[in-house]
């Protein structure tokens, strides 16, 4: 969720005085992107993961805190809800074995870290949403003590002037209201960056855009909320209405919802950056004392840091990124639209698909997004969020196809031909993307096995049956077998 900020209070002077210095950003990191060098020689990859916590039953462990403390790994921060930690994988670069080096790292830091989280009662699971979570668990108690998630809560319902509405239709239909953004903590996801330069960063944004939905459709793992059945995908229509700062009237006048999908193929990564200081009011509007232009004149870099604290306040699934690395800015696109899960394995494969697929459509001669319009890439992202495995999906010179019969036969070659590009080692390339495959070619992805399990249970308590095969899905985790060989 981002960087710390202290408790405080805004007034109309701290909004006005924030917006003139956020705009004042935004003319220097337009500068810079003319002027400046930034870090491209040899991209870095990086993976961010978001875990649940359990007690022995399956049920949310509101103790976050604890684990954290018990676990002492500075890789491992806090989260928006007591039942959510993070893990942040170091970066690395995927010539250099970076997809197994991410897989061990990821495994042997989450086996250390349950081994120390369970004396405190807190077990991992990797998981979209945490199937056992109750209404007694959406209220304010449930949100961590960091300052910045109490603010964020606040600003989000004072924007709003109401109640926030849940409203997701799917098997089952959930409708409730919630009187902060807990909701959100439910959402927990896995987070691809890949490093780019700003000549390139509007190809594989664009590219990460148009691939989104066959990302969901293969990697759902998010079928279940508060007991109902809803989407494969859940996560994607939670989020956008948990942080919605829009009443009805507003909606009805077109204005942009902070979870957004965007609406048009960019140009450059400032076109994503203006429209971030253009369309929406801040959240935090804190400021600090740089002069953004004096640092970059006098030869530093600068941090640029409302400019960037505004942008982690927009979500959009694939997020533009400024940051700075040894006094040397980078970008990177932030690929936020998987779930957590349901394996390490799964999750370096899908990592490997992700990377080994933006890159060669970011390369192509013939960008696929000049023969597909936008708005048809949107609809295949709600569509494959809805449906998962067996979402059918629009592609250019295809037209409407199944997703996994698309994966198959197109974008498997594409993704590892993208991965040889990077310098991986093809036996890391089969093994990984044989995972993808092998999804495809069952039909299971997490979202389909664990709605399976529960179809199974069906003549069970509803919340006895979401306990059980939640635990038969940690304890399967925790094998490393990707999830399409459960069985």
């Amino acid at each position: 969720m981002g960087e710390e900020v202290d408790a405080q209070e805004f007034s109309r002077a701290d909004r006005t005085r924030h917006r003139e210095k956020v705009r004042r950003c935004l003319d220097v990191f337009a500068r810079m992107l003319r002027d400046s060098r930034f870090d491209t020689d040899d991209p870095m990859t990086g993976i961010e993961v978001e875990l649940n916590l359990v007690d022995e039953l399956g049920d949310p462990a509101l103790r976050n805190a604890e684990a954290l403390e018990a676990i002492a790994d500075p890789d491992f921060q806090t989260e928006l809800g007591q039942f959510n930690i993070e893990i942040n994988v170091p970066p690395a670069r995927l010539r250099e074995g970076g997809l197994t080096t991410f897989e061990q790292n990821l495994r042997r830091s989450l086996n250390d870290a349950e081994s120390k989280s369970a004396a405190v009662g807190a077990h991992l699971v990797m998981i979209g949403i945490l199937p056992t979570l109750t209404g007694e668990h959406m209220n304010p108690d449930s949100l961590s003590p960091n300052p910045r998630y109490k603010l964020l809560s606040e600003q989000i319902l004072a924007a709003r002037g109401e109640d926030i509405s849940i409203s997701i239709d799917g098997p089952e239909r959930l409708l409730t209201t919630t009187d902060s953004i807990v909701p959100e903590a439910a959402c927990t996801s896995t987070q691809f960056h890949v490093q780019t330069s700003p000549a390139q960063f509007a190809s594989y944004w664009n590219a990460s855009q148009a691939i989104s939905a066959v990302q969901l459709a293969v990697g759902a793992n998010s079928p279940y909320l508060l007991g109902r059945e809803l989407w494969r995908e859940t996560r994607i229509p939670l989020f956008e209405q948990a942080t919605d700062t829009r009443s009805e009237e507003l909606k009805a006048q077109g204005v942009r919802p902070r979870v957004w999908f965007g609406e048009r193929w960019v140009t450059s990564v400032f076109d994503l950056f203006e429209e971030n200081v253009r369309y929406f009011p801040a959240l935090l509007p804190i400021t600090d004392d740089e002069d953004p232009l004096a640092v970059l004149e006098g030869g530093g870099t600068p941090n640029l840091a409302e400019l960037r604290l505004h942008n982690g306040t927009i979500y959009r699934w694939n997020r533009p990124v400024y940051d700075i690395a040894g006094g040397v800015p980078h970008l990177r696109v932030e690929n936020r639209v998987l779930a957590a899960g349901p394996t390490v394995a799964d999750t370096a494969a899908n990592a490997a698909f992700y990377f080994g697929l933006v890159r060669h459509l970011a390369e192509s001669e013939r960008p696929l997004w000049s023969q597909m319009s936008f708005s048809a890439a949107e609809e295949n992202f709600h569509v494959a969020a809805q449906q998962g495995i067996d979402a059918h999906v629009y592609w250019p010179g295809v037209g409407q196809v199944r997703a996994t019969e698309l994966v198959l036969r197109r974008l498997l070659p594409m993704a590892r031909a993208g991965l040889d590009a990077w310098g991986v080692d093809s036996a890391e390339s089969d093994r990984l993307l044989g995972i993808i495959e092998g999804r495809c070619s069952t039909g299971v992805n997490g979202a389909e096995w664990f709605a399976g399990r529960m179809h199974e249970r069906s003549a069970e308590d509803r919340y006895d049956a979401l306990r059980a095969t939640l635990l038969e899905y940690r304890e399967r985790m925790h094998t490393n077998e990707p999830v399409h060989t459960w069985g």
